[in-house]
């Protein structure tokens, strides 16, 4: 059997659909299992055990692109791939015209995907025969509910953690090998600027994060967000420290090793908790119930608010985050550090 599994983007969206990739692969141990991602997400899933061949997309770069002869020569290309796979049946796990219309293009012999009134887009049902109310509320169990379809059992999600960007890059061994202390992550930036915390507020966390329990605190630099981990640091008067993060092998490879990770409602947070890491979300104008940290209330720090779950972009953060204090995040992480049986530090030993 050959399954096409269509989830292009972004981070979290991916990490949240590894669940159903886990479930098929338990149930169709012998199936040959396709993804298509974009290119900037490939290697969240190039070298995963239960993923076989990789489908990479440029979806917005063909769009600005779309006159030019070789971006066409690259959709033909990928359309021929697709078909050359040969899928028995392909899953849209996004729920717009886009995943609609790559499901239809795979030219799989059965299409599945959300019905209508439960899509991002109602009208891209068009393109997928067979259709599954997906009812529950977090997107994690939405995804999971369209393996109804395939009259699969509901099952308890499985990220499979072990399975997520095992390597670990040689800059990491590097960084790990020289750290004595455990460390805190906090990652700085976000999709929109209204998921985006302060960054002067998150150096007054990582200030008291040094001072009690006494953990360094490690700010990954990812790209186009330098200026965040700069400002970030600099606010921390020297709590924090800005490490690379560029590349997803590396930020796992932090995050794994670290005891605690903050941040907004990003992707590096959904990676941290589909790892096990125990984190603390600080989430503005989403729906924390739906698009946070899947069954781990204690991570969530929210404002319920009249305009709460808005799902606008804005530059600047809005009063859903602005509410919720440096103090507040703070005790929050003081408390799941000390749910998840860290103390601090173990003093020296004197010889």
């Amino acid at each position: 059997m050959r399954i096409l599994l269509v989830r292009t983007s972004a981070l979290g969206d991916i990490i949240h659909c590894f669940p159903v990739l886990s479930a098929l692969r338990r149930h169709y141990p012998e199936a040959r299992i396709g993804w298509v991602v974009e290119t900037v997400f490939a290697p969240l899933l190039r070298g995963h055990p239960w993923v076989d061949e990789v489908f990479e997309v440029r979806l917005r770069g063909w769009r600005k692109e779309l006159g030019q002869r070789q971006t066409r020569q690259q959709i033909r290309q990928l359309i021929r791939n697709l078909r050359a796979f040969d899928a028995d049946l392909a899953i849209d796990l996004m729920g717009n015209h886009k995943g609609g219309l790559l499901t239809f293009l795979s030219a799989a012999k059965r299409t599945l995907g959300a019905r209508r009134r439960d899509r991002r887009e109602p009208s891209s049902a068009l393109w997928v025969r067979h259709r599954v109310a997906t009812p529950s509320q977090h997107a994690v169990d939405r995804y999971l509910d369209l393996l109804a379809g395939l009259d699969l059992p509901k099952e308890a999600a499985d990220f499979a953690p072990d399975h997520i960007l095992p390597e670990v890059p040689a800059v990491a061994r590097r960084l790990l090998a020289a750290q004595t202390r455990p460390y805190v992550v906090i990652q700085a930036g976000a999709g929109w600027g209204n998921k985006t915390y302060p960054p002067a507020w998150w150096g007054a966390v990582a200030r008291g994060l040094r001072e009690d329990p006494g953990v360094d605190v490690w700010v990954p630099i990812a790209p186009g967000e330098e200026h965040l981990a700069q400002d970030l640091v600099a606010a921390s008067d020297g709590a924090a420290v800005a490490v690379e993060g560029k590349g997803f092998a590396l930020l796992a490879a932090l995050l794994r090793s670290s005891v605690l990770v903050l941040g907004g409602d990003t992707g590096p947070i959904h990676l941290a908790h589909a790892l096990g890491k125990p984190v603390v979300a600080v989430i503005g104008p989403t729906d924390p119930w739906r698009n946070g940290p899947y069954q781990d209330p204690e991570s969530i720090l929210w404002r319920q608010l009249p305009c709460s779950n808005c799902y606008k972009r804005y530059e600047e953060p809005r009063p859903c985050l602005l509410s919720i204090s440096p103090d507040e995040v703070l005790e929050r992480a003081r408390q799941r550090l000390r749910d998840h049986g860290f103390t601090g530090p173990k003093p020296a030993v004197a010889l």
